[in-house]
């Protein structure tokens, strides 16, 4: 066995050596170093192959710019709006959590306190009304009896009213205050409970709106009361004399007899003229007479008259006429009412005022004119010759008839006065206060309270 393999090895072993001769002349080279055997060096970089884009497509348009830059702004504003959106919800969710507990921890004994305060105001503003309006009765009931003393008495009523009304204005914002303080105090959006759960029971909240309404009750009693007392003091004051007068002249019905003569210091020969007085009718016709001059030749040289709604100035006869509509409240004639009447020759303006405003102006009426001397003055008539006098009658020189009825006045009337000028506007202004010192200012022509004034029939001078 060892025999038969001796040969093989011989013979493999030779063949060695014949591989070893024919390639000893070459040299191997061992190399270490790391093998790159797919490193591309600079000399033998490819050329980039051209490829096309895997998706082509052209430059946007105009419209695609706008339409894309539209939708971003879009989003932009929804993102905006949620925001927003989110933080009122948030702060006004704390802002009603923080109110809760201002009002669970205040509006106990605030509330008691405003509403008892209240319920004390009212209680004793009724008791001064009733008061008062028992004074009031007594004194209506009074009055018609004790006629001289009816300036005081209206002088104390009205002291009486006036101090009324400031009590319950001082209630009022005693009132406010109140409540001001009490939703001002300090602590107001704190609360003393620490606690996660800060809900308010909801019987407490309707505890606190019921104490709301009942406050917001009592101002509103008193806002009625301060009504009323106020247009109880415009009637006193509307019952009695107006502008500081203390005394009026009382036309009791309208009659031909009754009327009153106006005898003035210096005579009538005037270029220009201002009438004023105060008026409170009874009844008002298409026509009634409040001043009325004239003589024989003329009787209607000056007349100041009123309508049913108007009020009228005529100088030297109707055919010079100014007209100023809307003076007079045919339903509401118990008030005073102040009325001038203004005449110029040089330009022949003649204006109308009422309540201190001018409320019709006419130029060139009678321009050049001047009022004769020697006529006769009335009030509350006027001499037109259409009624022959009794001849148990007085008669007046330069007359040959009477008096109208249908043109009489009825009514009360006071404050009468007359210049010889025209008066500006803030004298006529002043005239028309209702509240100040009118009859203090009194005319050169006539005056009221100076100047002899003579009453016929029923009509009379009163306090």
């Amino acid at each position: 066995m060892f025999w038969w393999r001796l040969p093989r090895a011989v013979c493999m072993l030779s063949a060695c050596v014949c591989l070893v001769l024919a390639y000893g002349e070459d040299d191997f080279e061992v190399n270490y170093a790391d093998p790159y055997y797919n490193e591309i060096t600079e000399g033998d970089a490819p050329e980039p192959t051209p490829s096309s884009a895997p998706c082509s497509s052209s430059d946007l348009t105009k419209w695609d710019k706008i339409f894309s830059m539209l939708e971003n702004s879009q989003m932009r504003e929804n993102m905006l709006l949620q925001y927003a959106d989110d933080i009122i919800k948030v702060e006004m969710g704390s802002l009603r959590g923080e109110m809760l507990r201002f009002v669970a921890q205040y509006g106990g004994s605030c509330g008691v306190a405003v509403e008892t305060a209240g319920r004390r105001m009212a209680l004793q503003l009724e008791g001064r009304l009733r008061e008062t309006l028992e004074r009031l009765k007594s004194k209506d009931q009074t009055s018609s009896a004790a006629a001289g003393n009816s300036v005081g008495n209206s002088n104390h009523l009205e002291a009486m009213l006036q101090q009324l009304l400031s009590i319950a204005r001082t209630q009022a914002s005693r009132l406010a205050k109140l409540e001001t303080g009490c939703f001002s105090s300090p602590g107001a959006g704190t609360s003393p409970k620490t606690g996660s759960d800060s809900r308010i029971p909801v019987n407490q909240e309707q505890e606190v709106t019921s104490r709301e309404l009942a406050l917001d009750g009592v101002l509103a009693a008193l806002q009625q009361t301060r009504v009323g007392l106020e247009e109880v003091l415009r009637s006193s004051r509307q019952r009695y004399l107006p502008a500081g007068c203390e005394m009026a002249l009382l036309f009791p019905m309208r009659s031909r007899r009754i009327y009153t003569s106006v005898i003035p210091d210096v005579p009538l020969s005037l270029s220009s003229f201002t009438v004023c007085m105060w008026v409170k009718p009874t009844i008002v016709s298409n026509k009634t007479v409040l001043v009325s001059y004239g003589n024989r030749r003329n009787p209607y040289e000056i007349q100041l008259l009123l309508g049913q709604t108007s009020a009228l100035l005529t100088i030297g006869g109707e055919a010079h006429l100014v007209e100023a509509r809307g003076v007079v409240n045919p339903g509401v004639t118990s008030e005073w009412i102040h009325l001038c009447g203004a005449w110029s020759s040089e330009r022949g303006l003649a204006s109308l005022w009422a309540g201190g405003k001018k409320v019709a102006a006419t130029p060139g009426v009678a321009e050049g004119h001047v009022l004769p001397d020697g006529g006769s003055l009335q009030l509350g008539q006027e001499r037109n010759g259409c009624c022959p006098l009794s001849p148990s009658e007085s008669r007046v020189p330069g007359f040959e008839g009477g008096f109208d009825t249908k043109l009489a006045f009825a009514g009360k009337m006071s404050g009468v006065n007359m210049w010889d000028r025209v008066l500006s506007e803030e004298e006529i202004s002043q005239l028309a206060l209702q509240e100040g010192q009118g009859c203090g200012q009194r005319g050169n022509i006539v005056a009221w309270g100076v100047t002899e004034m003579v009453p016929h029939g029923g009509a009379q001078f009163i306090n």
